[in-house]
């Protein structure tokens, strides 16, 4: 294992503080707030920490509210809305500076039998055949605004191993395409058989591409080059086949809408034997630039 994802790991393991009250820690991100994808996967760990081991993550629905202050802790308070039968729900606000940062709903069930059928995989290289973001970034260090950029994207992505099934938006600035995006992703090691752990770092990549898909539409190379600004709205997620976060998932993007300032992603994620795990959605906030 890594030491980046060890210490990725470390991050989600949060602190109790009493019965339903979390406390979490923040990570160097590539700008100066708190990832998205990280407050999410605290939260779903927050609240899954209160649900009976038997029952699974199988969606979850957020809003982002403020920007997170990487420098001070956040705290989460769980509230178990509701325990039946077959399915719990939690819903949890993440709180900075006596402010409520960001909001999760998270529904989980007990194994069940049912009916089945998914979209099929759609086609995509061997993740094998793909260069490494190690490989492929500093290829395009003179993209970037700040020198460092290329520097933090590394060190963000040093616990995951994600990589480009075609050229990501930076490096096709100015030349629109179809907007649809894919990337393979694993973690840079294995992880335990805990199924809530792997839910939570799927959470956490999945919030790392998902509006690429928009910047492609529109020839933007996204806010490392500095053609647009942004940042995550909402984040939905529904979980439905058993998957492992170590072993290389398929994450499939396109953009159907973008306007009034918001652009929309949603994605599917794919096991390498062709298995649909997860469905997400994602509207976030791209503007241009103001002079």
């Amino acid at each position: 294992m890594s030491a980046a994802l060890e210490s990725l790991l470390d991050l989600l393991d949060l602190e109790q503080i009493e019965r339903d009250i979390f406390r979490g820690t923040s990570r160097s991100a590539v700008v100066p707030r708190v990832f998205g994808g990280q407050v999410a996967a605290q939260a779903l760990v927050a609240a899954g920490r209160t649900v009976p081991a038997d029952r699974t993550a199988h969606s979850l629905h957020s809003y982002f509210l403020r920007m997170g202050d990487p420098g001070a802790p956040i705290v989460y308070t769980v509230d178990r809305i509701r325990d039946g039968r077959s399915f719990t729900t939690r819903r949890v606000v993440a709180v900075q500076h006596g402010q409520p940062i960001f909001h999760l709903s998270a529904s989980f069930q007990t194994h069940e039998e049912g009916l089945e059928h998914q979209a099929a995989m759609p086609h995509a290289p061997d993740p094998e055949t793909l260069p490494t973001a190690a490989e492929m970034l500093p290829g395009y260090a003179d993209r970037f605004i700040d020198p460092g950029v290329m520097d933090r994207l590394l060190e963000a992505r040093a616990a995951v191993d994600l990589r480009y099934c075609d050229a990501p938006p930076f490096a096709t600035v100015g030349d629109p395409r179809e907007p649809r995006s894919q990337v393979w992703f694993r973690t840079n090691g294995k992880l335990a058989d805990d199924p809530l752990l792997h839910v939570c770092m799927a959470t956490y990549v999945s919030d790392m591409t998902l509006l690429d898909s928009v910047l492609l539409a529109h020839g933007r190379g996204g806010w490392a080059v500095g053609d647009v600004v942004g940042a995550s709205l909402d984040h939905a997620m529904w979980f439905h086949r058993p998957f492992r976060a170590d072993e290389w998932l398929l994450y499939d993007q396109e953009s159907p809408s973008a306007s009034g300032g918001r652009g929309l992603g949603q994605a599917r994620i794919y096991t390498q034997d062709g298995r649909l795990a997860i469905t997400v959605i994602q509207e976030g906030v791209i503007r241009a630039p103001r002079n």
